[in-house]
């Protein structure tokens, strides 16, 4: 795998979410067929539930998916704040329901003290990852890899081993648990969607001035190992 940036330009959120589903399914059903099984990592928040919704009815195997997240608050699996919540309610559902899902955080009060089992729970999943579904926020942060939380300059460090890392964000509630940038990277494709004028600036803005530690998603756009698409709506 080399990395390479390709962009989608689409002029409506539905035709973007139909199309990204189209094309993580048709990944998924590629890697069943050669590989016995397939590996997707999505991301929390409001953005992706559409996509969700289309994907958890898509015609599938999904015995054979195993699915997890790039990151996860260190929160109860019933809080509202929960990403695990999230997945359970909108995407392992109806067809998908089979799916293998590995959550992120475990039994541990604190998230430096849970990330070794949240590591081996994470090993299970078949790696490279064959899908990698991320987002941006507007100060480019993706996964739960903060510009300004103490240990970034680790996390995105590729040569980095450790597969997750705790995060404290300075600007966002909850401490955090998040894939590293060499474990996202450690994928056949890694998948962004931006929607709204906003973070189509933030992300023309970084692309033209790339700087990892103020904007981490820069790391993801600018490294050579793994091919990355965005996906564009106004």
């Amino acid at each position: 795998m080399s990395g390479t940036l390709t962009e989608h330009h689409f002029t409506s959120a539905t035709a973007a979410t139909e199309a990204l589903a189209d094309a993580i399914i048709a990944r998924l059903r590629t890697a069943i067929a050669e590989r016995g099984a397939a590996s997707l990592i999505v991301s929390g928040g409001k953005s992706p539930v559409p996509l969700f919704a289309r994907l958890r009815v898509a015609g599938l195997d999904w015995s054979k998916v195993w699915i997890t997240l790039a990151d996860e608050r260190w929160v109860a699996p019933t809080s509202p704040d929960s990403n695990e919540r999230l997945l359970r309610e909108h995407l392992l559902v109806d067809a998908a329901a089979a799916a293998r899902f590995v959550p992120l955080k475990s039994a541990f009060d604190g998230v430096a003290d849970g990330l070794a089992a949240s590591a081996l729970a994470l090993a299970a999943v078949p790696r490279p990852f064959d899908v990698v579904v991320l987002g941006m926020g507007e100060d480019g942060h993706t996964a739960s890899l903060f510009p300004g939380a103490e240990g970034l300059a680790a996390a995105l460090a590729l040569d980095n081993p450790a597969p997750l890392a705790a995060i404290t964000p300075l600007t966002a509630p909850h401490a955090r648990i998040t894939l590293t940038l060499a474990a996202l990277l450690d994928s056949r494709c890694v998948m962004l969607p931006l929607s709204g004028a906003t973070k189509n600036a933030v992300y023309l803005q970084l692309r033209a001035m790339p700087d990892a530690l103020r904007w981490p998603v820069s790391a993801v756009l600018t490294q050579q190992q793994t091919p990355v698409e965005v996906w564009l709506t106004p």
